[in-house]
C-alpha cells in the first residue's frame, strides 16, 4: 500500500488541474451510511416509492418521502467532516485542487472548509429546501420544525407550492449547471481522483471516462473494485479516510521539501 500512496502523492504534486470525485464511501467515516450498503436506507424503503413523478402526483407518496427524509436528516445535520473531507480541504489550501465533484448530499465538504466555488454537488444538498413552484429557499431546520409539529407534507408560505429538500430524486433531472461544469472540469483535468465511489450511478459514473478521454491520469480509492479499475493509472482498495490522510501527509512532506530547496541560496547548493 505504501508504494501506491507515494505514487498518488507524486501525481498530486505533479498535477496542475486536480479534480477529486467523492461518493458515499467518503462519508461513511462520518457516520452516514451508504444507501446501498447493508443497513442503508434502501434496506428499509423501496427506491421505486420515491421517484420524483410519484412525489409530484401523490400526497401519500409525499408523506412517505418526508417520513424517509426526516429519518435521514438528523444524521446528516449532525455529521462532522472526516479525514477524507479534511484532506481535500487541505489540498485546496495547498493550491492543489481545481474542484471537488461530489455525489453526496451531506454538505460535509462545506463544513470541512472547501470554498463554495470549488464544490460541485451533482445530487444536491439535503440541508436546504426549496419550493418546486416559486423556488423560494428555506432552511431545513425550519421545515423540520413544521414536521415535528404535525405537518406531514410542508408547503410554501408564499405560493402553497410543494416543498422538497434540494436533492435529486430518482427520475428527477440532474442540475444542468452543476452537471455541465463537472463534465467540463473533468475533461480539462490532468488528474482525476475518485474517493469512495462504486462508480455505478449514471451520469456521474461517466466522469472518470470523460477525464481519461481528456488525457488525465486516473486514481481510484475505494473499498471495493469498481467497473473503471481496468483503465485507472492507480487503484487502491481500502479505507478512504486512512488512505487520504496518508496521501496528504506525503504531499505536505514533499511540498515542504520543494519549498526548502527553492529558498536555499545558490552558493549553498
Amino acid at each position: 500500500m505504501e508504494e501506491l500512496i507515494e505514487r498518488i502523492a507524486e501525481l498530486i504534486i505533479e498535477s496542475t488541474r486536480l479534480v477529486v470525485f467523492t461518493g458515499a464511501g467518503a462519508s461513511t467515516e462520518s457516520g452516514i451510511a451508504d444507501f446501498r450498503s447493508s443497513g442503508g436506507v434502501w434496506d428499509k424503503y423501496k427506491p421505486e416509492d420515491f421517484y420524483f413523478q410519484r412525489f409530484l402526483a401523490s400526497e401519500e407518496s409525499r408523506e412517505r418521502y418526508w417520513q424517509m427524509s426526516t429519518e435521514m436528516y438528523a444524521s446528516l445535520r449532525d455529521a462532522k467532516p472526516n479525514r477524507v473531507h479534511i484532506a481535500i480541504a487541505e489540498l485546496e489550501k495547498l493550491d492543489k485542487l481545481d474542484c471537488v465533484v461530489t455525489q453526496n448530499i451531506d454538505g460535509l465538504h462545506h463544513k470541512a472548509g472547501n470554498s463554495r466555488e470549488k464544490i460541485i454537488e451533482l445530487h444536491g444538498n439535503a440541508l436546504s429546501v426549496s419550493c418546486l413552484s416559486c423556488s423560494k429557499k428555506y432552511d431545513r431546520d425550519e421545515v423540520q420544525d413544521r414536521i415535528r409539529k404535525g405537518v406531514k407534507v410542508p408547503r410554501c408560505d408564499d405560493c402553497e407550492g410543494l416543498l422538497k429538500p434540494d436533492t435529486i430524486s430518482f427520475g428527477q433531472a440532474m442540475p444542468v449547471r452543476e452537471t455541465n461544469e463537472a463534465y467540463k472540469r473533468s475533461l480539462d483535468s490532468d488528474l482525476f481522483v475518485v474517493v469512495g465511489s462504486s462508480l455505478v450511478v449514471q451520469p456521474a459514473a461517466s466522469m472518470p471516462i470523460n477525464a481519461k478521454q481528456g488525457g488525465a491520469k486516473l486514481v481510484i480509492i475505494n473499498r471495493e473494485p469498481t467497473p473503471h479499475d481496468g483503465y485507472a493509472d492507480v487503484v487502491l482498495n481500502g479505507p478512504a479516510g486512512e488512505i487520504m490522510e496518508r496521501v496528504l501527509a506525503k504531499v505536505k512532506g514533499e511540498n515542504q521539501a520543494l519549498m526548502k530547496i527553492s529558498r536555499t541560496p545558490e552558493k549553498e547548493l
